[in-house]
C-alpha cells in the first residue's frame, strides 16, 4: 500500500492518450462510436509541446485483428517526442515488446496477451526492466462494489472472469512496473474517472497506477488524485479536441496542491 507524507509527495503525471485504429487517432465512447481524432505523429507531438508528462499510443485493433502493432506508426512519433513514450496494442511476445522497443519506445502496456500467458510480464520486465512494463488493465463493474469489477480483454470486447484487483496484485508480483487501469463504464463519458476502483486499485498494489477512462473536467483530475490515490491520470478526448488545455489544467492542479512538473 502506497502511503506518502505531505513532504514526500511524488510529482503526479498528466498522459496523453492515442488510441490508433488503421493508422489513425480515434476516440469512442465505452471503447464504441469511434471517430477520427488525426495524426499519429501530430498529436504526440502537440501534445508533448503542451506540457504532457507522457505519451501512450494504443493500436486498439491490433489484438482484435490478430496483427502486430504498427511498427512504423510507432518509429514515427518517437521521432517526435522528448518525453517517455508507451506503446501497446498486439504485443504476444518478447520479440514482439523488442520491436516496439527498437522502434523508439521507452515502455511497452500489455493487455489481452498478459492474461493469457502471465509468464510473458517477467520475461520482458527481465529483459528490459520493470520500469518498462504496464499492464493495463480494462475493467468493468458497472453498479457493483469494487472487488467485483471484471477484467476485460480484446479490445474490451471479451470479459475473462478474472477479478481487476486480484489481477492487479498477480501482474505486479510477476514483474509489471505500472498498471494502466481503464474503467470501461466510464471510458469517453467525460463524467469523471472511478476514483473508487482506482483507489481499491491502488491501495492494493505498490506500484503507480495511472487512472485511464471519463475525464471530463479539470476537476476529475483533481478528483482522481485525490480520492482515487492515482499516481498519473490519462486522458484522450479533452486533449485531442481542444476542450482543455493541459498547461491549464496543470494550474488547477497545482492551485489544489497536487505537486506538478510545470510545462517547459
Amino acid at each position: 500500500m502506497k502511503t506518502f507524507a505531505p513532504s514526500e509527495q511524488l510529482t503526479r503525471r498528466i498522459i496523453a492518450c492515442l488510441d490508433v485504429d488503421a493508422g489513425r487517432v480515434v476516440k469512442g465512447v465505452q471503447f464504441q462510436q469511434l471517430r477520427d481524432a488525426g495524426d499519429p505523429t501530430e498529436l504526440a507531438r502537440v501534445h508533448a509541446e503542451a506540457g504532457a508528462d507522457e505519451i501512450v499510443l494504443l493500436d486498439i485493433t491490433a489484438t482484435s485483428d490478430e496483427r502486430k502493432t504498427l511498427v512504423d506508426t510507432v518509429r514515427r512519433a518517437a521521432r517526435q517526442l522528448f518525453v517517455p513514450f508507451t506503446v501497446g496494442g498486439g504485443i504476444r511476445n518478447l520479440q514482439d515488446a523488442a520491436d516496439i522497443f527498437d522502434a523508439g519506445a521507452d515502455k511497452v502496456t500489455i493487455n489481452s496477451a498478459a492474461v493469457a500467458h502471465p509468464e510473458l510480464i517477467g520475461q520482458i520486465a527481465n529483459r528490459f526492466g520493470s520500469q518498462a512494463v504496464i499492464i493495463a488493465i480494462d475493467g468493468k463493474r458497472a453498479a457493483s462494489k469494487p472487488e467485483e469489477a471484471e477484467v476485460w480483454v480484446a479490445g474490451g470486447r471479451k470479459p475473462t472472469g478474472k477479478k481487476v484487483l486480484e489481477w492487479a496484485r498477480e501482474a505486479e508480483d510477476r514483474g509489471a512496473g505500472e498498471i494502466l487501469l481503464t474503467s470501461m463504464d466510464r471510458d469517453g463519458t467525460g463524467a469523471g474517472f472511478d476514483c473508487e476502483l482506482t483507489a481499491a486499485v491502488a491501495t492494493t498494489v505498490c506500484i503507480p497506477v495511472i487512472a485511464s477512462g471519463g475525464a471530463g473536467t479539470p476537476q476529475h483530475f483533481v478528483d482522481v488524485f485525490s480520492a482515487g490515490k492515482a499516481d498519473a491520470a490519462l486522458a484522450a478526448s479533452i486533449f485531442h479536441f481542444g476542450t482543455h488545455a493541459i498547461a491549464g489544467l496543470k494550474q488547477t492542479l497545482l492551485d489544489a496542491g497536487i505537486p506538478m512538473r510545470w510545462p517547459c
